[in-house]
């Protein structure tokens, strides 16, 4: 298979959250699965309760990419997470520790002025899932 990104078109049949641009929600690149950045979207709207309750379903989001995949949060090497308000920091940070549990990915968390859809917070990861032998996962 090479390092080319592979777009898996298993993603567009899976409950996974659709993307909301024109981008591939996640790719594998060898034995890399690449998740997009998600926000706290359910069924296409963000999710009630601030920071807290986004920073979970973000969490459940990238759980969803990962599945399709084969991977799991245990499989997340880095996460890259970006907040509209770093004054939510400590309410973000607990709501992702939560939602990892015992999984500590390295992790850079950066503000911003704005996210998509009014989102307070979004979160892309970085997973590694050796790809099975003669093929794609």
């Amino acid at each position: 298979m090479g390092h080319a990104a592979v777009y898996d078109a298993r993603v567009a049949k899976s409950r996974a959250a659709k993307p909301i641009g024109p981008y591939s929600p996640v790719v594998r690149a060898g034995d890399w699965i690449i998740v997009s950045g998600q926000l706290g979207l359910k069924d296409g709207a963000l999710v009630k309760g601030g920071v807290k309750a986004q920073t979970e379903q973000a969490i459940e989001n990238l759980k969803g990419h990962l599945k399709t995949q084969g991977a799991t949060l245990k499989d997340v090497r880095k996460t890259m997470c970006f907040l509209a308000d770093m004054d939510t920091f400590t309410t973000f940070n607990e709501a992702y520790v939560a939602g990892f549990g015992d999984v500590r990915p390295a992790r850079s968390t950066v503000g911003v002025a704005a996210l998509p859809a009014g989102g307070a917070v979004e979160i892309e990861a970085w997973a590694w899932k050796p790809a099975r032998k003669g093929g794609r996962r």
